[in-house]
């Protein structure tokens, strides 16, 4: 782990843009890859503040500073993505129900915009609890039981 300590905080963040990206492309827009990608992200930002960190709190809060950030690339790539798309609502010439999308709410329109809110807000959101997840099991392997952390 010592040499993960080592590493640059800009190339950590450029290295994970393009592996983002990489899982956006993976799902052509979708981001179920991004969404995975919380396991392993949340596993190694973890494994760092528990080996940086002297207390759960200031671990634990890492870790969510981590995964807030993290979602927030994926907010800003799905919103690149998907965001053009909300001016097909306005346009009277737009065909939602031939758009490619599931009409699950049984109206082209309202599946639009359940769609559109799923890829820019929700997907960015379970991205960040899978990622806040797999830090809180990985921290239950690495930190001390409650009682030995009382002086």
């Amino acid at each position: 782990m010592t040499s993960a300590r080592r590493w640059r905080p800009g190339w950590v963040l450029g290295g994970y843009v393009a592996l983002d990206a990489l899982c956006v492309g993976a799902g052509m827009g979708v981001p179920i890859f991004c969404i995975a990608l919380g396991l392993p992200v949340g596993y190694y930002a973890a494994r760092a503040a528990a080996t940086g960190m002297a207390g759960t709190k200031a671990a634990l809060s890492k870790v969510l500073r981590v995964g807030a950030a993290t979602s927030a690339v994926t907010f800003l790539m799905m919103a690149v993505i998907w965001g053009p798309c909300g001016a097909m609502l306005f346009g009277p010439a737009s065909d939602l129900a031939r758009f490619g999308i599931p009409l699950i709410l049984y109206e082209p329109t309202a599946s639009f915009i359940g769609w559109l809110v799923l890829m820019i807000f929700i997907s960015p959101f379970l991205q960040l609890l899978t990622t806040v997840f797999a830090a809180q099991l990985m921290l239950l392997w690495v930190l001390p039981p409650a009682d030995e952390e009382r002086p």
